[in-house]
């Protein structure tokens, strides 16, 4: 398992933008698996929606984005010299709403690496019931 601490040595993201909470499964070059627990005090809450809290799909896969960013950049053999952008979402499929008190398993794979491009498949489950999809790429950059 790798914790919120280890999760920071890899991605610059902060509070309140760091979306991962723990990896609970790591195969270097191959697959993660990356837990996101939603609590009613997200920041983004407040406004979607007031009564119906939802969390934004764009989020989802924005968390999803990450997750595949700690798998990128752990494979990598000097991961605090690099930093990776994300550069494109494909395929995006929202097929239930995450709400408050759900915990969110992110599971990615790692379809290709061209030099530095990787291209990662992903699901989003809530209680093992798939809540979001997407194929995306990213690209491995020094800082």
């Amino acid at each position: 398992m790798i914790g919120i601490d280890e999760i920071m040595t890899y991605l610059p993201h902060r509070y309140p933008f760091l979306l991962i909470d723990r990896i609970v499964e790591f195969e270097e070059n191959k697959r993660v698996v990356g837990i996101k627990n939603v609590t009613i005090n997200e920041p983004f809450f407040q406004g979607h929606f007031p009564g119906h809290p939802i969390m934004p799909g764009v989020l989802l896969l924005e968390a999803m984005a990450q997750t595949g960013g700690v798998l990128a950049l752990k494979s990598d053999p000097e991961p605090s010299k690099k930093v990776i952008y994300f550069m494109s979402i494909d395929k995006a499929k929202f097929r239930k709403p995450v709400l408050p008190g759900d915990q969110v398993r992110f599971e990615l794979d790692l379809l290709k690496v061209r030099s530095t491009i990787r291209t990662f498949k992903g699901v989003a489950l809530v209680d093992g019931v798939i809540v979001a999809e997407a194929e995306m790429m990213a690209m491995i950059v020094d800082k």
